[in-house]
């Protein structure tokens, strides 16, 4: 006989502490909390240009061959993607399934938001967890024809193992590389088991996230003949019309590390998970694909006791929340969980993003997460969206539970916000994150009283052209209104030169204050740059750590000062970039490295370069 008992120890907090992420309506974290924040529903029309929708839009949903719905969640230009940053050729390029091509670019804009330089982690114990359902993209190159078929289609589209494998590979990463497939908590339980691998001290950084691209019509055929989407196109979390849920496309990724780790290696904790727990339904409900409040319940207090947190003392959970009649299940079992300890009149707040950018399935858990660190930033929760009728089969009199209908701030207890993130899938697998809000900076912004000394901004792209477009975006982040008016510059410079990784197009720019370096940049795009303030140099070995004499070859004597050593023709003698940076600066938001995409798709040949409609 199995004891049904369960107990387990406190976990050791895990900081996230980096995230990328591509949702319909928003590339990156920062554009998606301003689509949650103004309420964006981020749902279009179907794209006909990935599959033939002709026998697919039908009011008949019950037609054979038809399915009765024409919007959903899309990504823009799938097809593209920066194959020469990878170093993969393009023959190989058209044959890698594009989910695995937006986690390679995703999961990079994820280590730059962290400042985590590739140098620093080739050979180290990193692990990459990824979740993925579909394998669109193999079925459609089966439909080219056997013939076509070859060691690229297999590893590229096949093996969904490569969708992990890949990016170990790419960044030469020696931890643990799982592909998770879970069904629609496979990037939750991505997430806990990355959480768990840290723990247990096998990898001591981990990126886990999901993908899911919608790339073939049987999905649709299948689901829409199920009666589960929305007739609409709109996902109604918690609403009477709540009628079906919105299939729809996204990435996600976040890099994880120890708390106690990440503070001592001067990282960004953009929050902190503080337990988690997954486990499954079993036999607890009417039928197999049936969802099970006891089993939803039993994962919530075992994530709950892992991270030692009341559940009464949550203060916002983002729901699963797909908009169909699973939401009263979901409801009623958070319902019960978190009225344990609660004080009366303190209702939990719960949401899903999927009101705003549908439901991507096995990345609909990362899409949640990274949410609910956007909220824990910005101390704010916004609006589910088409929330107008509360449903009838929820017990909210019942229920400590609101569903927010507009942007309001999380409530202030005098202590950081904790919320939690739901899961669950058809396979029967629950899962439930406990995060908190990150403690609060302990060096406040000072701005300077006036000119300080000059500071030396130092960046890099792999190519000329990537540089051009980093000094743009360098520009518009010290102007007037930039983000990068947040910080200090010596922080700026720090991050730039120290937490970035070093490419062989490199740009210095001197200068005292933001607006001088930022007219700096300006005159460099302009032809006009002063060469006492500004140096450029290409062709560097990557990685290469130091200022080569070619990078301060344009009036070194003016550079002297910032030098600690210098050859006896004034040019730099190995001089490492972060001793031209503040010893004590921190780590800021920098911004990202530029793509320089192409166009990869299928085609009757074996190259291809070509616009998605082939498929």
């Amino acid at each position: 006989m199995v004891s049904t008992a369960h107990a387990v120890g406190r976990q050791q907090p895990v900081a996230v502490i980096g995230m990328g992420c591509a949702f319909p309506g928003a590339r990156g974290p920062e554009q998606l909390w301003e689509l949650l924040r103004d309420g964006v529903d981020a749902l279009g029309e179907q794209r006909k240009e990935r599959f033939s929708t002709d026998t697919l839009n039908d009011s008949d949903a019950d037609g054979r061959g038809t399915a009765a719905r024409d919007r959903g969640g899309f990504l823009d230009r799938v097809d593209e993607f920066d194959a020469d940053f990878f170093e993969i050729g393009p023959d190989e390029a058209a044959r890698i399934d594009p989910q695995q091509r937006i986690l390679l670019m995703t999961a990079w804009e994820a280590l730059e938001d962290a400042g985590q330089p590739l140098e620093g982690l080739a050979g180290s114990r990193t692990a990459v967890f990824v979740g993925q359902m579909h394998a669109d993209y193999w079925e459609a190159q089966l439909r080219q024809g056997t013939d076509t078929l070859d060691l690229d289609a297999f590893t590229g589209s096949h093996q969904r193992s490569l969708a992990s494998g890949r990016l170990s590979y790419a960044f030469d990463l020696r931890g643990p590389s799982v592909t998770v497939d879970t069904a629609q908590a496979s990037s939750l339980v991505a997430v806990h088991l990355a959480c768990q691998s840290l723990r247990g001290g096998e990898s001591a950084l981990a990126l886990a996230g999901g993908v899911n691209l919608i790339l073939g019509p049987h999905q649709e055929l299948m689901l829409s003949r199920a009666g589960v989407l929305a007739p609409d196109g709109r996902c109604k979390f918690g609403d009477e019309d709540a009628d079906g849920f919105v299939r729809s496309e996204g990435a996600g990724v976040v890099v994880l590390k120890l708390l106690d780790r990440a503070l001592a290696d001067g990282d960004r904790i953009r929050a902190v998970l503080l337990g988690s727990a997954v486990g499954n339904d079993g036999r607890s409900k009417p039928g197999l694909t049936a969802p099970s409040v006891t089993g939803q319940r039993t994962a919530m207090r075992w994530a709950y006791e892992s991270a030692g947190v009341l559940p009464g003392e949550v203060d916002y959970v983002e729901a699963h929340g797909t908009g169909t009649g699973i939401d009263a299940v979901e409801l009623a079992a958070l319902g019960e969980v978190l009225s344990e300890g609660r004080p009366s009149g303190r209702p939990c707040l719960v949401g899903s993003v999927k009101t705003n950018i549908g439901h991507t399935e096995a990345a609909a858990g990362i899409a949640g997460l990274i949410k609910t660190v956007l909220c824990l930033e910005h101390s704010q929760v916004p609006p589910s969206l088409h929330h107008r009728r509360p449903s009838t089969r929820v017990d909210w009199n019942g229920l400590p539970l609101v569903v927010p209908v507009r942007l309001q701030p999380l409530p202030e207890r005098g202590r950081p916000t904790v919320a939690g993130v739901n899961g669950q899938s058809i396979s029967g697998a629950n899962v439930h994150l406990v995060l908190r809000q990150s403690d609060p900076d302990p060096i406040a912004y000072r701005p300077p009283a006036g000119p300080g000394r000059p500071q030396l901004l130092t960046f890099t792209a792999r190519s000329p052209q990537g540089l051009d477009e980093l000094a743009v975006a360098y520009q518009a982040y010290l102007a007037p209104h930039g983000a990068g008016r947040a910080f200090e510059l010596p922080d700026i410079c720090h991050s730039a030169a120290a937490r970035r990784t070093h490419h062989g197009s490199r740009l210095a720019v001197m200068g005292e204050s933001h607006d001088a370096l930022a007219r700096s940049l300006q005159d460099y795009l302009s032809g006009r740059a002063d060469d006492a303030k500004v140096a450029v140099a290409h062709d560097i070995p990557a990685g290469e750590r130091h200022l080569v004499a070619p990078v301060l070859s344009v009036r070194p004597s003016a550079w002297a000062g910032l030098l600690h050593s210098v050859t006896p023709d004034g040019l730099p003698a190995g001089v490492s970039w972060t001793q031209l940076c503040e010893p004590t600066g921190r780590y800021v938001p920098v911004p990202l490295s530029p793509w320089q995409p192409g166009s990869f798709w299928l085609t009757a040949g074996p190259a291809a370069r070509s616009c998605p409609g082939s498929v």
